[in-house]
């Protein structure tokens, strides 16, 4: 297994915690947003705005979780020493990659993997 260089690690670590408290931060916006929509008054034309901004406001917010939860267990793979390995092929994923997406975890040929069985699942 490629071991990457302290310094690679340190570089990823530090953007996963901004990207975290980015995220913490967005999800606390989504909240204050989600609890400022008006449900309760208003023609029919007004509620039906209010839904579909709720459920806007609520599928952003399931995003930042999952992004959030991914950010998380790339942390965790720092930590244990399993950052940077392909779930799928169990080899190094690209240190280009890891620039771009510190929370990965696969490599592009992992990731073709996964999507190939997904489109052969799908077609079942």
């Amino acid at each position: 297994m490629q071991q990457f260089e302290k310094d690679f690690i340190v570089e990823c670590k530090k953007k996963l915690l901004s990207l975290k408290a980015d995220l913490l931060n967005l999800a606390k916006a989504q909240q204050f947003e989600l609890s400022t929509i008006n449900k309760s008054s208003g023609d029919e034309i007004d509620l039906t705005v209010s839904e579909i901004n709720e459920k806007m406001v609520l599928i952003s917010h399931e995003r930042t979780r999952f992004q959030l939860l991914e950010v998380e267990l790339a942390l965790g793979r720092i930590e244990k020493g399993f950052f940077g390995v392909c779930e799928e092929t169990q080899e190094p994923i690209e240190i280009q990659r890891l620039r771009a997406l510190p929370f990965t975890r696969l490599s592009i040929e992992g990731a073709e993997i996964r999507e190939m069985l997904k489109l052969k699942n799908a077609s079942k």
